[in-house]
C-alpha cells in the first residue's frame, strides 16, 4: 500500500499450528468420516510427521480455502490424481469422497471422461476402474 500500490488483502495468516491441525481434522472429516482416526493409528507409530503434515497442511492449509467449495475441491482432486495416473489408493479415496459431499456417480464419470483429452486413455481407463470399485464397495 505504499507508494500507490494497492493490493488485496489476503487470507489472515493462521499463526499456530494447533489450530491449523484442528482445522485440517475438520476438513478431513466432512469429506471423510473416520480418516482422522484411520490416518493417526496407521502412521503415529511410524512416522507421524506424515500424519501432521497432511492434516496441518494438506487439510488444514489447502482444503480449507474459501475459495472454493468441498465439491469444486473434489473435482480438481480427482481430475488431478487420474491425470497422474499412479495414486490409485488416494484416487479411490477422493471419488469416495466426492461422493460424499454430493457428486454424482454422473459426475465423476464426466471427469474420466474428460481426462481422455487431456492424460490420454490409460489414465481415463484406470480412473473409469477406480470409480467402479469404490461403487461396488457399497453393494
Amino acid at each position: 500500500k505504499q507508494h500507490g500500490v494497492s493490493d488485496n488483502e489476503g487470507f489472515e495468516e493462521r499463526k499456530n499450528a494447533q489450530d491449523r491441525l484442528q482445522l485440517g481434522k475438520q476438513q478431513l472429516s466432512a469429506i471423510a468420516p473416520g480418516m482422522v482416526e484411520q490416518l493417526q493409528s496407521t502412521y503415529d507409530g511410524f512416522a507421524p510427521e506424515l500424519t501432521q503434515f497432511i492434516l496441518e497442511y494438506g487439510y488444514g492449509d489447502i482444503f480449507s480455502r474459501e475459495n472454493l467449495d468441498r465439491k469444486y475441491r473434489q473435482i480438481a482432486t480427482i481430475a488431478a490424481l487420474t491425470a497422474l495416473g499412479n495414486a490409485l489408493p488416494q484416487l479411490k479415496f477422493h471419488i469416495r469422497a466426492g461422493l460424499n459431499v454430493g457428486l454424482s456417480e454422473e459426475s465423476i464419470k464426466e471427469i474420466m471422461l474428460l481426462m481422455t483429452v487431456y492424460s490420454g486413455f490409460p489414465s481415463a481407463i484406470n480412473g473409469m476402474n477406480a470409480l467402479k470399485e469404490v461403487l461396488g464397495e457399497g453393494k
